[in-house]
């Protein structure tokens, strides 16, 4: 008789992996999070930072719910380049002097503020009936005619094209001749202090009015960046704690340029 075979043995199981315990798991998370976060601190502090407009103070160019981009690079790095802008250190590292006409957002007295910089540490800045002298020098004006205003369409606003010095020429809605704010006595801008207007001449508090009204000089160390383009805007009613209205935008406003 053929002996009976014998059944083959089982073939081993393959040993489970060791359970990674929960502990651990929550440390990964954590850190994987906090490498995400501080890459992102990073790029809002050297690159780029997105603002909200709050109010019409530059409009015509940017309005009330623009979404806009902010470069952190063209003039260096200071406090003010720091979301919350802490005490660490004065001065800007490889600070830039910036251009007469740009747009900037800067720490104001209370609040993120933009505006357009009009004058540079030791100009002498004077408005006369709505016009706006540099160091005894007009900035020249081209009046385009009546413009609608964004948030009070009823207010009649002149369009007005001027041109700073150095030629960059901007878009603003010119006030009355003798507004307040449109004659002034001059401005001696200090070392290391910046003059800002808004656009929305009548419309604006701004360096032409001490820091307890509106913004009075500026310090360099304050700067954020050069705004650059409008990416998204919201139109009015629009609010984060709304969740409804996030999508209520405004088409016609998506990437603009700031000029």
């Amino acid at each position: 008789m053929r002996p009976l075979a014998m059944p083959a043995d089982p073939l081993p199981h393959a040993s489970a992996a060791p359970a990674v315990p929960f502990w651990r798991e929550v440390w990964e998370i954590a850190k994987t999070l906090a490498v995400g976060l501080l890459l992102a601190l990073a790029l809002r502090i050297l690159v780029f930072q997105p603002n909200t407009i709050p109010s019409s103070s530059m409009e015509p160019g940017i309005v009330t719910g623009d979404y806009v981009f902010v470069s952190k690079w063209p003039y260096g790095w200071g406090r003010g380049s720091i979301p919350f802008n802490p005490p660490l250190f004065h001065g800007r590292l490889f600070g830039q002097t910036p251009k007469r006409g740009d747009v900037i957002v800067f720490h104001g007295p209370r609040e993120l503020l933009i505006k357009r910089l009009i004058g540079l540490p030791g100009d002498r800045v004077q408005v006369v009936h709505g016009q706006v002298y540099v160091n005894g020098r007009p900035n020249l004006r081209e009046f385009l005619g009546p413009g609608v205003d964004h948030d009070d369409p009823g207010r009649p606003v002149p369009r007005v094209i001027e041109t700073a010095e150095g030629g960059k020429r901007y878009l603003t809605f010119g006030g009355s001749a003798d507004g307040e704010g449109d004659n002034t006595g001059v401005y001696a801008v200090p070392a290391g202090m910046y003059f800002f207007m808004g656009d929305n001449r009548d419309n604006s508090l701004d360096s032409r009015w001490p820091s307890e009204v509106g913004v009075g000089f500026v310090p360099a160390e304050m700067l954020v960046g050069r705004a650059e383009a409008v990416l998204v805007s919201w139109r009015p009613g629009a609010s984060a704690l709304k969740p409804w209205t996030w999508l209520h935008l405004d088409p016609q406003r998506f990437f603009l340029r700031v000029r």
